[in-house]
C-alpha cells in the first residue's frame, strides 16, 4: 500500500511539472569579424515583450489581407546592450578578445541561472568575408533560456 501511495505521489509531482507554465528569453551575442577592429560587438537582451500575433498576417489565395502594424512597431527600445570586444584588430585575430568575451558571456549566463533561468538551447551562425573586396562579417549566437513562470 505504501508503494502505491509513493508511486501516485511521484506521478502527481511529475504531472505538475508537465503542466507548469514556461517562459523563454533569448540573449544574442553579435561579435564582429570585420578586420582592423572597425566592427561593433555586443551582447543584446530585450527588456520588452512583443506578441508575434501583432505583426503576423495570413496569406490565402482568396484573401490578401495585411496586418496593419508597421515595421517600426516591432522595434524594441528598452534593451540591455553589453559591449564586447571585436575578434580582429590591426594585428589580426585577437585571442585575448575572445577570452574576454567568454568571461563576459559566462558572467551573463551565470547571472541568468542565479535568476532561475535554465540554458535550454544555443544556436549560432556566421556571415563571413566573401572575398577580397568584402570586409564585412558577424558571428551571432543566440542563447535561449527557459524557466517556470512565476
Amino acid at each position: 500500500m505504501k508503494k502505491i501511495i509513493l508511486f501516485l505521489a511521484i506521478g502527481l509531482l511529475s504531472l505538475a511539472d508537465f503542466y507548469a507554465q514556461v517562459e523563454y528569453k533569448i540573449i544574442t551575442s553579435v561579435e564582429s569579424i570585420v578586420p582592423n577592429g572597425l566592427g561593433r560587438s555586443r551582447l543584446i537582451s530585450a527588456n520588452e515583450d512583443r506578441d508575434y500575433k501583432d505583426f503576423t498576417s495570413e496569406q490565402t489565395e482568396d484573401d490578401n489581407s495585411r496586418n496593419k502594424s508597421k515595421r517600426g512597431d516591432i522595434r524594441v527600445k528598452d534593451f540591455e546592450e553589453t559591449k564586447l570586444l571585436n575578434f580582429y584588430n590591426l594585428g589580426g585575430i585577437r585571442f585575448q578578445n575572445i577570452a574576454a568575451n567568454d568571461a563576459v558571456l559566462s558572467s551573463k549566463i551565470n547571472t541568468m541561472i542565479e535568476e532561475g533561468w535554465e540554458l535550454a538551447f544555443v544556436t549560432s551562425a556566421v556571415e563571413s568575408d566573401s572575398g577580397t573586396d568584402d570586409g564585412q562579417g558577424i558571428f551571432i549566437t543566440r542563447f535561449i533560456f527557459k524557466r517556470n513562470k512565476q
